[in-house]
């Protein structure tokens, strides 16, 4: 089955060099009033996002993202964010502290479940934009990378406790590519990310049907360049072993402190 949905979100992949084309207001507009109508848990969009027009926060942002020169010079950059604040700021304005002495109800602030309940809002907000992008040929590219260095992007980019960033993204026009179209990578075939019914662990054999496709994508007679056995050795050195990651955690974990005692 094909429709033009369908086909967006199959054409969509990742941009890193942009056309030296300003995203206009109308496109701006229409990105964000689709990302609006994102699903959101109780209608209550636990989500912030945050439009980075600054130039010289840009190239910050191009550092402390693990050293990503592209950031500086897309067109659009929008950090998305888990935010209980807004809520407990309005909390506050409707006096909800009294009606819960009054009921006998405990005030309560936030802590991890609504740390990831606002996660998911953000995330699906973030998806939200790159497709509505996409259908309107604008191109995009999540950066992860804003979970690093925490307590740099809270003073940057002015960051109350119930506040977390959660993904960034860029957007822009695609350059003009001589065989007219972008570079898609393979992804795992769907039986290998879809069980029924329990979690299916794999074998080795599985594991490397699963790796296939994206060993030959990526690996010209299967030889890893930097001197691993196979896709698995790879993917860990690479990541899990990477400095950046590392320094994700920590900042992940100075970031969950944060939100579980933030105070206003």
């Amino acid at each position: 089955m094909r429709n033009e949905t369908l086909q967006v979100i199959e054409a969509r992949a990742s941009t890193r060099v942009f056309a030296d084309t300003a995203v206009s207001p109308e496109e701006r507009e229409a990105i964000l009033a689709a990302t609006l109508r994102s699903p959101t848990a109780g209608n209550m969009m636990l989500y912030h996002i945050i439009e980075v027009e600054s130039q010289s926060t840009k190239a910050r942002l191009a550092e402390t993202c693990d050293h990503q020169p592209f950031i500086a010079k897309a067109p659009m950059v929008w950090v998305f964010c888990a935010d209980y604040q807004r809520w407990y700021d309005y909390f506050e304005a409707c006096d909800v502290r009294t009606m819960c002495k009054e009921r006998g109800i405990e005030f309560t602030t936030p802590v991890e479940g609504d740390l990831f309940i606002a996660a998911c809002d953000a995330l699906v907000a973030a998806q939200t934009s790159v497709i509505a992008a996409e259908s309107i040929g604008l191109a995009s590219c999540y950066v992860g990378d804003i979970l690093e260095n925490y307590e740099e992007h809270v003073e940057l980019l002015g960051l109350p406790p119930w506040v977390m960033p959660m993904t960034m993204v860029v957007f822009g026009h695609p350059p003009a590519r001589r065989d007219g179209a972008p570079r898609r990578m393979p992804r795992f075939d769907a039986s290998f990310v879809l069980s029924k019914d329990r979690y299916h662990r794999r074998s080795r054999s599985e594991f490397d049907r699963m790796a296939d496709p994206i060993v030959k994508a990526l690996f010209k007679k299967r030889t890893f360049f930097d001197n691993t056995a196979n896709l698995g050795q790879h993917y860990y050195a690479r990541k899990m072993a990477a400095p950046f990651t590392k320094e994700m955690s920590r900042s992940v974990r100075a970031a969950i402190r944060r939100w579980c005692g933030g105070n206003t």
